[in-house]
């Protein structure tokens, strides 16, 4: 199976610091236009040390001026935390700078926890009128606005494309109803995975935008070398993000990160990571065909929990091989 593969970059910043992590993900897009990627997206987060795609429009903006012909775009912004018009001035102007380059994948989420929320002056019941939100952008992006007398400048007539997000049954149906694309978060919420494509796929409605059912699906990769030194990635993934999610960021040793993988709240943290292929690129070849059938995806769209930079790049490398995706010229 050949299918689009493309790249869910987290913008991980490590001890050398963010401005080190935005310089990262310049150079993984420029390699990866190369290998033949399709896409590249960064995700909205807020108040998280460890990732630094919070301001994802003006992070999109600076790779997209570093590189020539790859997608990049949201995967995504939640969009409850700004105003439809606000997102479509943003994404108006990077689809006029970077036009045919540019895709918007919305999300309901805060990414952030409460307090964050409130420090972003978010309304707790936003995420009530999305599926109104969503309509609203489109809108403007089409140049024909919901609201009279009011357009994006940049954005009316860019016809930004939108990709709804989700890891629920509620993003299916809404992507269903409004015949938009639909990418699922099976990278780290992968327990409604196949009810939520079988939902979108048989209550899809052709539209303008979309003449029929597309599926992104999210999966994480390791691809090193050896199985060794793949499962070595894996296991210091493994530590990092128990320590992260359970153990409140303290550090702990090999030892202790080992017990905490073992607590229910640690196996639950590891189950998040479920979708995830790990060794050589034949291995990962072999995972990634299975799940992409299991997926019924028509894209996948991968993550790496590798954050130090060589081992980043080279398991994209070996993926772009494995999968064996066509180098640009």
């Amino acid at each position: 199976m050949t299918l689009p593969i493309s790249i869910l970059d987290l913008a991980h910043i490590g001890d050398d610091g963010i401005a080190a992590s935005f310089r990262d993900s310049v150079e993984l897009a420029q390699k990866a236009e190369r290998w033949g990627y399709k896409r590249i997206w960064f995700a909205e987060h807020h108040n998280m040390p460890s990732i630094a795609s919070s301001a994802t429009s003006v992070l999109i903006a600076h790779v997209a001026a570093h590189t020539k012909t790859i997608r990049l775009g949201a995967g995504g912004i939640m969009l409850p935390n700004h105003s439809p018009l606000q997102i479509a001035e943003q994404f108006g102007t990077l689809e006029t700078l970077h036009p045919g380059r540019i895709d918007l994948g919305l999300g309901r989420a805060p990414g952030s926890d409460q307090n964050t929320m409130r420090a972003l002056r978010r309304d707790p019941m936003a995420a009530d009128t999305f599926p109104q939100d969503v309509q609203e952008l489109q809108a403007y992006f089409e140049g024909q606005s919901r609201i009279s007398g009011v357009n994006a400048y940049p954005g009316k007539d860019t016809h930004v494309p939108l990709y709804i997000l989700g890891s629920s049954l509620f993003g299916a149906r809404l992507a269903a109803a409004l015949g938009l694309p639909y990418s699922f978060a099976s990278h780290f919420a992968p327990q409604a995975l196949e009810d939520a494509v079988r939902i979108y796929r048989r209550e899809f409605k052709p539209s303008a935008a979309l003449a029929a059912p597309y599926v992104i699906a999210g999966v994480n990769a390791i691809v090193a070398d050896t199985q060794e030194e793949a499962d070595a990635l894996l296991l210091t993934a493994k530590r990092r993000r128990v320590a992260a999610m359970v153990g409140g960021g303290r550090t702990f040793t090999d030892a202790e990160a080992d017990m905490l993988l073992e607590s229910p709240a640690g196996q639950q943290v590891l189950n998040m990571m479920r979708y995830s292929a790990v060794g050589t690129p034949s291995v990962v070849r072999a995972y990634l065909d299975e799940f992409a059938v299991k997926a019924g995806a028509d894209e996948l769209i991968v993550a790496t929990q590798v954050t130090e930079r060589a081992g980043r790049i080279r398991s994209f490398e070996l993926l772009a091989q494995a999968m064996e995706l066509a180098p640009s010229a």
